[in-house]
C-alpha cells in the first residue's frame, strides 16, 4: 500500500477537497508534514552551534511549540546562553555532546557537565544558563529539541553564571 508523498507544508485532510472555489484550509485545522531537508535555518542562533527550526510559529503556526535540531560541528563548543521562559527537551540523535552548567545549589558554584550518548535525553529549566560542547575531534553532533514557546528564544550570555 503506496501512498503519495505529501508537499512539504502541506496538510492532510483525507475528507477536505481543495478545489478552486473552496479555498485550502488554515493553518491550524490541518496536519503538517515537515521533510528532513526543509528545515528553516532562519532562527535565533549562538556562535558556535547551528539551529534549525522545524515546527515553530513561522513554519506552520504552532501556538505554544517550538522543535528543530541543533548541529555542533568536530571540537567546537557553543556561547554560553539560556532560552528565556522556555522549558528546552533535548533528544541526543548522533555524536556526544556535553551539556554545561554552573550548579550553584552548594555554598561554591560548581561546573557541571552532563555527558551524553544517542538516545539520551537532556531536559533545560527556563532561564537556566548553559552550553553545547562536542569533543569529538571528528564527528558533529546533533539533538532535536522541543520548547515550550512558539519561536526559538535564545539569549546569550557572556558566561555561565547564575541569573
Amino acid at each position: 500500500m503506496s501512498e503519495p508523498l505529501t508537499t512539504p507544508g502541506e496538510g492532510f485532510h483525507p475528507h477536505l477537497h481543495h478545489h478552486p472555489d473552496h479555498p485550502a484550509a488554515p493553518l491550524s485545522t490541518r496536519l503538517h508534514h515537515i521533510r528532513a531537508g526543509s528545515l528553516d535555518g532562519d532562527t535565533a542562533q549562538s556562535g558556535g552551534m547551528r539551529r534549525f527550526a522545524a515546527v515553530s510559529g513561522k513554519t506552520v503556526g504552532s501556538e505554544k511549540l517550538w522543535m528543530g535540531q541543533t548541529h555542533v560541528a568536530p571540537a567546537t563548543a557553543s556561547s554560553d546562553h539560556h532560552h528565556g521562559e522556555s522549558e528546552t527537551a533535548i533528544y541526543v540523535v548522533g555524536g556526544h555532546p556535553e551539556f554545561v552548567f554552573l550548579d550553584d545549589s552548594g555554598p561554591e558554584p560548581q561546573e557541571v557537565r552532563l555527558r551524553t550518548s544517542p538516545g539520551d535525553y537532556v531536559f533545560v529549566p527556563p532561564f537556566v544558563p548553559h552550553r553545547e560542547e562536542n569533543p569529538d575531534p571528528d564527528d558533529e553532533a546533533v539533538v532535536v529539541i522541543a520548547r515550550s514557546t512558539q519561536e526559538a528564544i535564545v539569549v546569550n550570555l557572556p558566561g555561565l553564571y547564575a541569573l
